[in-house]
């Protein structure tokens, strides 16, 4: 996310234009980077994972995340109230109401069922942006939201998005070489040509995709047979699923006969 924050060019955050629960998340932000040079630093200088759990005081499981590299994202993006009315409050903004509690009286009138708090903050954050300069902030899309965005067909993109894609595509190219591999293997699956499998390997053992392809590699007679036999347990997979199903009906209260009674029937 680093590399993708550079690219987008979020690299500037002017702390007067966050809102209130924005600059708490933003605190957070710095404390956490704080403690993650903190446990970097002991790691460099060779001390070993108790040590640095001793001398800083984070649990086992902190530390080992990040030295494995987990980074979080300055805001935690997550699916508003307003999302469904932001068309009527761009329109009524743009007719010249800018009054929180008149924007929130229209919207109650339109169905709208969240608080007035809700409302006031999106004007305060309107209004602020509306101020900014140059360095105003920009928000980074989720790591799950760019995945998608990757692997869609630019026709089904906004404007924004293709700008920012084309960023990040432009910025971190190994994010486009990962996008490839991906292409790659699955056009390898539905085409089932078990040939291409060990190059392939070869190709993203190399790249962002490294620990999916040590994970094929040690299954990997598995993996070549499920591509060149014609074989399936596509199956027995279906009846399992059909035996649960049907106990699950019984609520737990099935003997061993009644199940069997009752999976024939099915059939």
């Amino acid at each position: 996310m680093r590399p993708i924050r550079a690219a987008v060019g979020a690299t500037t955050i002017n702390p007067e234009l966050l809102t209130c629960a924005e600059r708490l998340q933003y605190e957070g932000y710095l404390r956490r980077e704080e403690t993650i040079a903190t446990i970097l630093a002991l790691a460099k200088d060779g001390a070993a994972i108790k040590q640095i759990v001793r001398k800083t005081g984070h649990s086992r499981n902190r530390v080992r995340q990040v030295l494995r590299g987990d980074r979080g994202d300055v805001f935690r993006t997550r699916q508003s109230s307003l999302d469904a009315h932001l068309p009527l409050l761009d329109a009524q903004w743009a007719e010249g109401c800018r009054n929180g509690a008149k924007l929130w009286r229209r919207l109650k009138s339109n169905g709208f069922r969240g608080s007035q708090r809700v409302v006031s903050e999106w004007a305060t954050r309107r209004r602020r942006a509306e101020k900014a300069s140059d360095q105003q902030l920009q928000k980074v899309p989720s790591a799950r939201t760019i995945a998608r965005l990757m692997t869609s067909a630019r026709d089904h993109m906004s404007k924004a998005d293709t700008v920012t894609i084309a960023a990040i595509e432009a910025g971190v190219p190994t994010l486009v070489a990962a996008r490839t591999l991906t292409d790659r293997f699955h056009t390898m699956i539905r085409k089932r040509t078990g040939a291409d499998l060990f190059p392939w390997i070869a190709a993203a053992s190399e790249s962002l995709l490294a620990s999916f392809a040590s994970g094929v590699t040690k299954d990997v007679a598995a993996v070549h047979a499920a591509l060149v036999q014609p074989w399936s347990n596509g199956q027995t997979e279906g009846q399992i699923t059909k035996l649960k199903l049907v106990k699950r009906q019984m609520y737990g209260r099935a003997k061993i006969d009644l199940l069997q009674a009752r999976l024939f029937g099915a059939t």
